[in-house]
């Protein structure tokens, strides 16, 4: 996401790609990982190259334990950030939003999934969330992918939660299932008794299916994302609009508001 995230910045005449941070590949040049002319930046090691370039805004596509410190680098250096990395807790995004507080002049955007389709899939899930009594969540990532739930899959059922309870909704369907032949193969419990069932597939880019079912009908809301350019329009919005989102922005749902001038 790195990469891609760099060549999107480097295509936009109102932005400027001035560092690029991987210990991974510090000290290469980054034109050399994009195959990219008019690139000059090597990557740096650190965060510290991020104020030594006066840089705005960070975007993160790292692991949650490597954004959790890089989240607080910035909140402490006047740095805006847009965070699409997952496997955030409860607690860690209420400790980005005190770090993002009254005492930062920093702001941050953090997003499981920067997608617009996945946006929209999972608002349409929450309006159909109060109507069924069966839900069941199904993510498929490509193979490489560390954390299982998807951060998509965790936010879509809490969102689904959220508007169950709003709405007064009765407890959903008890699960039938009485005898586990393979341990597991329910898949995991996420919110509200929501079951989330994750599928690593080389091939597959970033995909996910919520399935509402009751008396005599299903419905099923499917987003799949075949390329990772279908996150960069959301990043890029959220690059240029952090600055006037104050404090911590948790998903894209904000950024599809009409700006007022």
């Amino acid at each position: 996401m790195g990469r891609t995230v760099c060549e999107a910045v480097l295509g936009e005449p109102d932005l400027e790609l001035v560092a690029a941070v991987d210990p991974g590949h510090a000290g290469r040049p980054l034109a050399a990982l994009l195959g990219a002319s008019g690139c000059d930046l090597e990557i740096a090691t650190d965060a510290d190259a991020l104020a030594r370039a006066g840089a705005d805004v960070a975007v993160d596509f790292t692991v949650a334990a490597a954004a959790r410190d890089n989240l607080r680098w910035c909140s402490e250096h006047s740095v805006h950030v847009v965070a699409g990395t997952t496997g955030f807790s409860d607690e860690d995004l209420e400790g980005f939003a005190e770090w993002f507080g009254a005492g930062s002049t920093a702001n941050a955007v953090v997003a499981a999934n920067f997608s617009i389709g996945a946006a929209l899939m999972m608002r349409c899930a929450e309006l159909c969330a109060p109507f069924f009594d069966g839900i069941e969540i199904i993510e498929l990532h490509h193979d490489t992918k560390r954390d299982a739930p998807s951060g998509t899959s965790v936010a879509t059922a809490r969102r689904i939660e959220a508007a169950r309870v709003a709405a007064l909704s009765p407890p959903l369907s008890p699960d039938p299932t009485e005898i586990e032949a393979l341990p597991g193969v329910r898949g995991g419990t996420a919110a509200a008794g929501i079951r989330l069932h994750s599928v690593r597939v080389r091939g597959l880019v970033a995909h996910q299916e919520v399935i509402f079912g009751t008396v005599g009908e299903t419905l099923t809301i499917r987003h799949d994302s075949m390329d990772r350019q279908s996150f960069m329009p959301g990043v890029l919005t959220a690059i240029r609009r952090v600055a006037t989102l104050p404090g911590l922005t948790v998903g894209v749902d904000r950024l599809l508001e009409p700006q007022v001038e």
